[in-house]
């Protein structure tokens, strides 16, 4: 026995010896392994524990804290956050109490501190130690869903056992104890469609989960541990979404769909849309849209609208009213994208019928071709070039008028006949313009000629063919020179020739002197090519420093044409190593183009016009000058009368008073402007002679011009009555010069037989008498 309790207090003695520590080295933190030192410790008490949630009454008692020092002035004391508020030691028997009810699920250890000191001194009479008051654990608390609400989704018409969610519960009891934090989970509600297992996991156990049928399901979850501990927060809801899938078929929801559209609508447009119904979501439904019966498949197509998912018919070619007026055909929906391992029903309204009429429209002509092209020979004018045709394309087939527009054609160089004949009016020069671009017009007339407003327009290009009109020339402009003493066989100048025309590839040119009076040779390469070198050898600069020498060159055409073109070559002094040293400036050949004549030309006219003019004026103010008056003046001698003599024949129905009264003396004074004289009444029986008429107006004439202080007395007689045997009608005389030296009345016999009788007056001598 002696034994027995020997051995305990060896046991105890190591315990303390791993609990306590001194002032100079603490309780290491648990978990570190502590380095063992031999050191003599003093402290003695049991392994303290306590259970949680004790149900008797307080305190509970925890322990006992001992030590070796036998001191009857020694007391106990604890340190620590829980003393005082949780724990409490007996002073003197080193009892530790707990007043409080402790929970291991907010505190699973408290760690204190023991003290042995004097009563009177307050010193330690050992060293402090550190212990720890472990709290055991009791089941006490239910599990805990992280959530009271998860949310899940799960792709529709899943394979049974696919998992759509893990849930969590959570039991704060110490899961070291065996059972105290294991949860098990059971399903209370959607047990028909899904389970769970131990670990959480909520899989389906079913394959016919359609969304279309129903989009959402509600699954409650019950969490248990082990001993059956449950409470309301052991619970949760977890709200599962069905993912759509592309299951459906598109189904129309017409079987016949209408359509009326005018015949000139443009190649592309929407004519209408189709429409049809897709259980699936937008982004699962891909219609496609076809034509499965008819033979319009090339003549119209299909699209699908992908915000809509509807189906656009447009036209690929142009509709005619008068070709075809109806179109009918069958077309159907699907869904190339459909997964027909999912597919939950088979679509029975998967076709429907389209129907399309045509409306008639007023069109404007319809050219035959998409544009023309004609070939015309340059240099002459061809009785026809081509034609051009239009047609009305509606039933009324109306006439068709051409023209060319004159943008294209602003030269004026082409005409079109109402058939669409094309002509040219003038010859074209190929190389001035190889090509002309035409745009015809088409109008629509109707019954009257005119044009509707209907038009249509169409290219034509005409080429101009190439003829051989052009003589070779040189193919750039050469200054040959050369020395004086220049050797027999020098080379001058190497030349070469092009031609204007269309150069075949087997063109050649032969070239050739114009003359043979000269010191220089050629030499014909036969390569389009000729060497111009020195015939006899040196010049004599004294008597000429330049020589031309013209150059003949020759085509291979049809027919052959030959140019002439001089080549100017100057004479130099050399030194003794050839190089010139002095050589004659030439002047420059200009040469004037036909345009540059023709625009010297109506600079010239324009010249001469303009002096002509100016010389005109000058000499028309120079009589103004000299009658005294301006224009303005001379416009208020105009007088009007009422009365009017019967013509040529009659000179007896109106009073020559007012001629008369102006020989008598004194000039008469001035009439008031706009005069009015009346109508003498007619005497038959009494004729005036036949020459009295022109005499006064003669005589009148003649002292106005000798008259050289004041302005011509002249008149403007306007008369009321004509003669019955007048041909010239009214005759009235407007105005007169200062002489007939001054004004040439030559121009009045131009102005007709009104004025016969005025310009034989002006042009006879006063002396003579006037014939009627």
């Amino acid at each position: 026995m002696r034994a027995l309790v020997l051995l305990l207090a060896v046991a105890g003695t190591c315990l303390v010896e791993a609990a306590a520590s001194s002032n100079a080295a603490p309780l290491d933190p648990p978990g570190v392994l502590l380095t063992h030192r031999r050191q003599k410790r003093d402290w003695i008490w049991n392994q303290m524990h306590i259970d949680e949630e004790k149900n008797t009454s307080l305190p509970h008692y925890v322990g006992k804290i001992k030590s070796s020092v036998n001191s009857k002035n020694a007391k106990y004391v604890l340190k620590g956050e829980s003393v005082g508020k949780v724990f409490q030691v007996s002073e003197d028997t080193g009892d530790v109490y707990a007043f409080e009810r402790l929970d291991r699920e907010k505190i699973s250890e408290y760690h204190l501190t023991a003290l042995v000191v004097d009563k009177d001194t307050r010193k330690n009479l050992e060293s402090p130690s550190s212990f720890t008051i472990k709290v055991h654990d009791v089941n006490d608390n239910w599990p805990v869903f992280t959530h009271r609400l998860f949310n899940a989704s799960v792709p529709e018409m899943s394979a049974v056992g696919t998992s759509v969610i893990r849930v969590t519960a959570v039991d704060a009891d110490d899961p070291t104890v065996a059972d105290h934090a294991s949860v098990m989970y059971q399903l209370l509600k959607g047990e028909e469609y899904f389970a769970i297992d131990n670990s959480g996991l909520i899989f389906t156990t079913t394959k016919n989960l359609d969304r279309e049928t129903q989009a959402k399901y509600e699954i409650v979850v019950e969490a248990r541990d082990a001993q059956g501990l449950r409470g309301e927060s052991g619970t949760a809801t977890v709200l599962v979404n069905l993912q759509d899938i592309n299951d459906n078929f598109p189904t129309f929801t017409q079987t016949k769909y209408i359509f009326a559209v005018p015949e000139d609508i443009r190649v592309g447009s929407s004519l209408g849309s189709l429409f049809v119904e897709d259980s699936d979501e937008p982004q699962n439904r891909m219609t496609k849209y076809s034509i499965v019966q008819g033979e319009y498949r090339d003549t119209f197509t299909i699209e699908t609208d992908p915000n809509h998912n509807e189906g656009i018919i447009k036209p690929m070619k142009p509709l005619d009213y008068e070709y075809i007026k109806q179109y009918v055909f069958t077309i159907e929906a699907t869904d190339p994208t459909i997964n027909l391992h999912y597919l939950s029903s088979v679509s029975i309204q998967k076709t429907a019928r389209v129907i399309i009429n045509v409306t008639d429209v007023d069109e404007p002509p319809n050219f035959h071709q998409p544009f023309y092209h004609f070939q015309l020979r340059e240099n002459q004018k061809k009785p026809l070039i081509g034609s051009v045709l239009a047609t009305d394309p509606d039933a009324a087939r109306r006439s068709i008028g051409y023209s060319i527009r004159k943008t294209s054609d602003k030269g004026q160089f082409f005409r079109i006949t109402k058939q669409g004949n094309i002509y040219n009016e003038k010859e074209l020069d190929r190389e001035i313009y190889p090509w002309y671009n035409l745009t015809v017009e088409a109008k629509e007339l109707d019954s009257s000629g005119y044009p509707t407003g209907k038009e249509s327009i169409v290219q034509v290009y005409i080429e101009i063919m190439d003829e051989n009109d052009n003589p070779p020339e040189f193919a750039q402009p050469y200054e040959p020179k050369v020395c004086e003493n220049a050797a027999q066989g020098k080379l001058v100048v190497q030349i070469s020739a092009i031609d204007k025309d269309v150069t075949p590839r087997d063109v050649k040119f032969r070239f050739s002197l114009g003359t043979e009076d000269s010191n220089f040779t050629l030499t014909d390469n036969h390569d389009n090519t000729a060497n111009i070198t020195v015939k006899y050898g040196q010049f004599d600069r004294e008597r000429a420093k330049v020589h031309h020498l013209p150059v003949l060159i020759s085509d291979n055409g049809r027919p052959s044409l030959t140019g002439t073109s001089t080549l100017v070559v100057t004479i130099c002094k050399c030194n003794e190593h050839g190089e010139f040293t002095y050589c004659e400036e030439m002047a420059a050949q200009a040469g004037v183009s036909i345009q540059a004549l023709v625009a010297i030309f109506l600079c010239i006219l324009t010249i001469t016009v303009i002096t002509l003019l100016v010389f005109l004026r000058r000499r028309l103010r120079r009589q103004a000058r000299a009658h005294g008056k301006g224009v303005p003046e001379i416009h208020e001698q105009l007088v009007t009368y009422d009365e009017e003599g019967g013509g040529e024949m009659d000179t007896t129905s109106y009073d020559v008073s007012v001629l008369h009264s102006a020989r008598r003396g004194a000039p008469p004074p001035r009439p008031a402007l706009y005069a009015q004289v009346q109508k003498p009444r007619p005497a038959p029986a009494v004729h005036a002679g036949p020459g009295e008429m022109a005499a006064m107006i003669e005589a009148k004439k003649d002292e106005a011009d000798r008259d050289g202080g004041g302005p011509p007395y002249d008149t403007l007689h306007i008369y009321g009555y004509e003669g019955a045997e007048s041909v010239a009608e009214s005759l009235s005389s407007l105005g007169s010069g200062a002489s007939d030296a001054d004004v040439d009345y030559d121009f009045l016999s131009d102005w007709g037989p009104r004025f016969r009788m005025l310009a034989e007056l002006y042009r006879a001598e006063p002396a003579e008498e006037l014939p009627y």
